[in-house]
């Protein structure tokens, strides 16, 4: 299972492991916290949910149309969920929660409604920008449980959390979902253990550690993926791998394990 901020975190971050996990056969289930909106309304959010599954495709090998369903937890939030019709050992869901800029004070559009300010209580409530329901912070952290209980992973993939010494200058909603999966999952016996948290932004201060064929399909992965999404489109490896940050996140790689994350 992989829980990540926004489309496009996790083909940045964890790939390899993602598409290795893919490749293998195993299941893989992503789930996608914010809508990555970006201020933009919902046909920029459709374009990188498209984008995704996109890249998903390429890392299946296969390309092909994706059954969707809307589906109420028992928490009473709302998740869109995408499951390719000839596979059902994938799943990408999307709970389209507000993007929270990388100020962390969001944006117009979603009158400055950020996870951070659910988690922190500045906020009573958050609501998707689809228009579905409002959730509660404690309305989310028994989503996300209630996701693992359904999905019993082998491990689970997400963001740096909050406090950890690879945290500082990542984007604010990365390490909200990293602090709200540690915070969640952690003292869970069954899933605490399997935890892995990738280094994000930061990770570009690190030595690169991906090369060759490994890059070459990390970095076309993400090409696939960015042919919908209009803010960071690049036409070819070598033009991806000189977008700005990007090229740098896409050569590095890097898990942590809850000993490794330094916890100031």
């Amino acid at each position: 299972m992989t829980i990540w901020a926004h489309p496009d975190d996790d083909i940045i971050f964890a790939n390899p492991t993602i598409s290795d996990a893919i490749a293998t056969g195993r299941c893989v289930r992503t789930v996608f916290v914010t809508a990555g909106d970006a201020g933009k309304g919902l046909d920029y959010v459709a374009a990188r949910e498209l984008g995704i599954l996109r890249a998903y495709n390429a890392m299946r090998g296969k390309d092909g149309e994706w059954d969707a369903a809307e589906i109420t937890l028992g928490t009473g939030m709302q998740v869109r969920r995408l499951v390719p019709k000839d596979d059902p050992r994938l799943s990408v869901l999307y709970l389209r929660l507000p993007d929270g800029n990388l100020t962390g004070e969001g944006f117009d559009a979603t009158a400055h409604a950020t996870l951070s300010k659910l988690y922190d209580g500045a906020a009573g409530t958050l609501a998707p920008v689809d228009g579905g329901p409002a959730v509660t912070r404690d309305q989310l952290i028994a989503s996300v449980r209630e996701l693992v209980s359904a999905f019993h992973p082998e491990g689970t993939l997400t963001h740096i959390p909050r406090g950890s010494a690879f945290a500082p200058g990542d984007h604010p909603d990365h390490s909200a979902v990293g602090t709200l999966i540690r915070d969640s999952l952690t003292f869970d016996a069954a899933v605490g253990p399997g935890i892995r948290y990738f280094v994000g932004y930061p990770s570009e201060n690190l030595p690169a550690n991906l090369e060759g064929a490994v890059l070459d399909t990390k970095v076309d992965t993400y090409r696939i993926y960015t042919q919908q999404d209009q803010v960071v489109r690049c036409a070819d490896r070598s033009a991806c791998l000189k977008t700005r940050k990007f090229g740098q996140w896409l050569q590095r790689s890097y898990p942590k394990a809850e000993a490794d994350l330094q916890m100031g």
